[in-house]
């Protein structure tokens, strides 16, 4: 029996190890449902900013990026059952989150915004959403958001396992609007020509407890080697303005740096 748990133990200790070698493969999580942070191309190949990100992150800590794509509220617990290493898709961190998994280092922030008919007059307040029916991305912080601030004062937010769903109803005119991270909903919908009727209204909301302080890697509780490996990667694309430079190519103007 003891010889047993000494097996289990260093075969945990190479399966951890694995993923922080030189040459080997970090397995990231992620939901391709998402532009420009995540999205397959009409071949079906992944892309977008964080893939982009990931790949960058991955050469700087000499390690192959794999990818795995499940819908955003079964990330958590994916990682949790070591189906991947980290999650890498578009997670802001939160007090929530952080309760359940770690976080490298923040590596951008981007702002949280209202999106509605350019004429509706909406704008993301209670008084002016009140009895409107508001499209969220089920398991996102857009929707803790709008459960929290919103849902208790008689507006009434629906969640969908896939934001393109939420599009579709917007256009449709079964929702008013839908909260979602402003790089996403630009490109996602607002560049298309069914959104051409549509815009941003209001300014970002803000509530740092739950929108969180940043997107981050996801990681398992503990996984401090890890941590560490990647966190040296991160400021090193950071400092090579790779970040920068990625954010210019798929977001415009919008500033995701880390003030």
């Amino acid at each position: 029996m003891k010889k047993l748990k000494i097996a289990l133990l260093l075969g945990c200790a190479v399966a951890s190890f694995s993923a922080l070698a030189d040459g080997s493969t970090l397995k990231f999580g992620l939901e391709a449902q998402y532009p420009p942070f995540e999205s397959k191309s009409a071949t079906g190949e992944l892309q977008g900013f964080d893939i982009d990100l990931g790949n960058a992150v991955c050469a700087a800590a000499s390690v192959k990026c794999e990818w795995f794509d499940t819908s955003f509220d079964g990330l958590i617990a994916g990682l949790q059952a070591r189906k991947f290493d980290a999650i890498n898709s578009a997670m802001n961190v939160t007090e929530k989150r952080r309760q359940a998994i770690d976080f490298t280092n923040v590596i951008y922030r981007v702002p949280s915004k209202l999106i509605a008919k350019k004429d509706s007059g909406l704008l993301p307040t209670v008084d002016s959403l009140k009895g409107k029916h508001i499209g969220v991305l089920q398991g996102s912080i857009q929707e803790s958001y709008a459960q929290a601030h919103w849902a208790p004062k008689g507006v009434d937010i629906v969640s969908y396992q896939d934001q393109n769903q939420v599009y579709l109803d917007l256009s449709s005119g079964r929702l008013d609007g839908t909260l979602v991270l402003a790089p996403a909903g630009q490109s996602g919908f607002l560049s298309r020509p069914d959104g051409k009727d549509y815009g941003f209204v209001g300014d970002a909301v803000r509530d740092d407890k739950i929108l969180g302080s940043g997107i981050a890697f996801g990681l398992r509780k503990g996984d401090a080697q890890l941590k560490e490996k990647l966190d040296a990667a991160i400021v090193k694309v950071q400092k090579e303005g790779i970040v920068k430079e990625l954010s210019k190519k798929y977001f415009g103007d919008i500033d995701v740096s880390v003030k």
